[in-house]
């Protein structure tokens, strides 16, 4: 008899021993997100998203609230969307410097143009991301994008999907910002005094992470957004980066991702061989137990909850101690600071949250988040003598067996992404 097949490719799924939940139906994340796609309703374009907003606006009512608020979340995300649209088009216009009158006709297909490439908006903005490791300069690729696209609109000849078009554009412009930028990790540097466990890990001063939110429309899995796989593919170098995104996690058979390259079957070949054994050398063992996860689990979730009761206030140290692994590492990009070791952090968060520490930093509250598929605390202080709460860490935690395995604390800058506030009362 044989087993359960990928309800996508067909090929039998792999065997999970001793696993519980929901079967899986897909052999990879690539399967999930082709067959994602292959399902997914044609967005529409730009004439049904202004008939769209004057249908939503018109129903607009105060009560009942509950149907209130739906409605106006879909009214301002579809206006979203048209301001995305007009935006791009203002954009490449003022880049083309167009001066005269053009007829109305010709304008109504810029529009639509701007509005067929907006539907790829989210997934390019996740591909820049990945091949660059930062959100913000992910935000700067897919708008560069976008404009070589309208630049070069007239050369889009069909022989490939406009997606492909589209992806081989994204693809050339992260390939050129990463020969402007010449981004290498390394190691940390020792932090004098401090007796750390083990030796300092690689330091990416660039890595940021990535709203959740933004990754609802999308078939994006753990193990293709999680913050120590983004953190291993920025090891490699670019092409091979780009090889291993198109063919390992986007699926692209290695015809496709040779031809987007404009390179060899055989070369995109070996450069999957040599970059697969210095990801495996990277990546967590346990991290083979994440693969299908789009969303924290109830466990992490439940761990989620004691750590920021732990933290908020002057903290509970104790508390605290009791979530962290023995080897819990620390780190916080862009910033040099790094701890390595539960009594090694435990002592640095002591000081900064005891009122009668010299080092005291103020009081703390927490939001819960989600960024790169993983549980996070945005955490809001309260310096001594101040009354409001201000933005000032997104702890994203990395968790095994319930316990805190690794924290990554970035700046406060993208909590709007996260639609996080920048104070609290």
């Amino acid at each position: 008899m044989t087993g359960p097949a990928c309800a996508n490719c067909g090929r039998p799924l792999p065997p999970k021993p001793g696993a519980r939940g929901r079967t899986a139906l897909y052999c990879s994340a690539a399967c999930r997100q082709q067959a994602y796609r292959s399902r997914r309703a044609p967005a529409p374009d730009v004439t049904a998203l202004i008939t769209e907003v004057g249908q939503v606006a018109n129903r607009l009512a105060p009560q009942p609230p509950d149907t209130f608020a739906a409605d106006l979340s879909e009214l301002t995300s579809a206006v979203a969307r048209l301001r995305r649209i007009a935006q791009l088009t203002l954009r490449a216009k003022e880049e083309e410097q167009i001066v005269t009158e053009e007829p109305v006709t010709e304008i109504v297909d810029e529009v639509a143009f701007a509005g067929r490439i907006e539907e790829h908006q989210r997934e390019l903005r996740v591909h820049c991301y990945r091949m660059v490791g930062s959100y913000d300069d992910a935000e700067d690729l897919v708008q560069e994008t976008f404009l070589r696209a309208w630049r070069g609109r007239d050369g889009f000849e069909g022989r490939s999907s406009f997606r492909a078009w589209l992806y081989r554009i994204a693809t050339n412009t992260c390939l050129d910002f990463l020969r402007r930028n010449k981004r290498a990790p390394l190691p940390y540097d020792e932090l004098p005094g401090v007796e750390q466990l083990g030796g300092p890990p690689q330091f990416l001063p660039w890595l940021q992470p990535y709203p959740d939110a933004q990754l609802d429309e999308l078939a994006e899995t753990r193990e293709t957004m999680e913050l120590v796989f983004l953190a291993a593919i920025q090891h490699l170098p670019p092409k091979q980066r780009a090889v291993v995104i198109l063919n390992d996690v986007l699926g692209w058979k290695a015809a496709e991702t040779a031809e987007l390259l404009e390179t060899s079957v055989a070369s995109v070949t070996s450069a999957l061989q040599r970059a697969r054994p210095t990801l495996r050398e990277r990546l967590p063992e346990r991290r083979a137990d994440w693969t299908r996860a789009t969303a924290p689990t109830e466990e992490e979730q439940a761990v989620l909850r004691r750590y920021m009761a732990a933290a908020t206030g002057d903290g509970d140290v104790r508390a605290m101690a009791e979530l962290l692994r023995e080897d819990v590492l620390l780190t916080m990009p862009p910033n040099p600071l790094w701890f390595s070791g539960r009594d090694t952090l435990l002592e640095f968060v002591s000081q900064s949250l005891d009122p009668a520490s010299p080092t005291y930093f103020g009081s703390w509250k927490h939001l819960p988040a989600t960024a790169n598929r993983l549980p996070a605390a945005a955490g809001y202080v309260r310096r001594p003598g101040t009354r409001i709460y201000r933005a000032q860490v997104l702890d994203v935690l990395r968790i095994e067996d319930g316990k805190v395995a690794e924290i990554t604390a970035f700046e406060p800058h993208l909590f709007p992404a996260f639609g996080l506030p920048l104070t609290l009362t």
